[in-house]
């Protein structure tokens, strides 16, 4: 197909975004995925994870929830309403990063990745209900989610910075060193699915709803385990950052990561020891997302991609070739 026929050619030939716009656009995807997160938990909190019985109609008979399914298919319902306002806001970072001249492929190719961890996210909701709150589809919808806002995170952050090959900031141990707290901070991550799939919100109180079987104090001290490891990974990096004089840009990110670590920590304290309280345990997963986006920007920031280049006027041969076409055609 020419170029003047494709319309994501035709936007660029007429619409030229500021790396502003295109930063904030990539920015409303990282937003957007915090909130799938926390609505996601907020489903499951309220005892509605079931609200809308089948997939992807809310009934058998019915696209969205009936009178009789009371709050609870509003709640499950809503959430999958969602999922298209997510779409939307991928969709504008996808339009606005094509759009803008010169063209940067690997931030287009980060906006159809989102697209599709969207789908394919949608689809593992779908069998999450389904399987009548499986708790490791569960756990799966969870992490898939979290990739989502990994690559919204590693979009935005790409925004700012250009397209040369990455150059290490810090000596390769360093380096090493933010892997190894990334992997931790992973790990993590998917104890605390664990935790929640062994735990007392099972999503849906009509139902008895499979748990995984394991002690559930057990794999919580497993969880508390691992955040003393990345809490002392955290520190260690902060005095390594320093001996090697590391830019300060770097150093800084990762005393947001230890401060947001010793918020998720008192948050998780606090809900364990009262018995984990809604609230306390959606406030868990909203910290959640805000300890892995402080994670990958402190590992982004040990490496340089060059400046990001000015924007070039568009080319306007595709509209001009349009026009000639249509001529043609009379």
């Amino acid at each position: 197909m020419p170029n003047s026929l494709n319309p994501m050619q035709l936007i660029a030939d007429r619409w030229q975004p500021s790396a502003r716009f295109v930063r904030r656009a990539a920015f409303a995807c990282v937003v957007m995925a915090v909130v799938i997160v926390v609505t996601g938990g907020a489903v499951r909190l309220t005892q509605s994870g079931l609200g809308c019985p089948t997939w992807p109609t809310c009934t058998e008979d019915s696209l969205t929830p009936t009178p009789e399914m009371g709050i609870n298919g509003v709640i499950e319902f809503a959430n999958r309403m969602l999922t298209y306002v997510l779409c939307a806001f991928v969709g504008l970072a996808i339009v606005a990063a094509r759009a803008r001249a010169p063209r940067r492929r690997s931030l287009t190719r980060l906006g159809w990745a989102q697209f599709w961890l969207v789908a394919s996210n949608g689809i593992i909701g779908g069998i999450t209900v389904l399987t009548g709150l499986n708790p490791y589809i569960v756990a799966s919808h969870f992490l898939a989610a979290t990739a989502l806002l990994t690559v919204a995170v590693v979009m935005w952050l790409r925004a700012s910075e250009g397209d040369e090959e990455p150059r290490d900031l810090v000596a390769r141990p360093v380096r090493q060193l933010s892997w190894v707290l990334v992997v931790a901070t992973a790990l993590l991550i998917v104890i605390g699915t664990v935790v929640t799939g062994s735990g007392k919100h099972a999503g849906d109180a009509k139902k008895d709803v499979h748990r995984i079987p394991l002690d559930v104090r057990e794999i919580t001290q497993l969880h508390v385990d691992f955040v003393c490891v990345v809490l002392g990974l955290t520190v260690a990096l902060w005095f390594v950052l320093r001996a090697v004089k590391a830019p300060a840009v770097t150093a800084r990110r990762v005393v947001e990561l230890f401060g947001v670590l010793l918020l998720q920590g008192t948050v998780g304290f606090v809900q364990y020891f009262n018995d984990s309280p809604e609230l306390l345990v959606g406030t868990h997963m909203f910290g959640s997302c805000l300890v892995w986006i402080a994670v990958l920007r402190v590992f982004l920031s040990l490496r340089d991609r060059g400046e990001l280049l000015a924007a070039v006027p568009a080319p306007s041969g595709g509209h001009e070739a349009l026009q000639a076409t249509a001529a043609s055609s009379r």
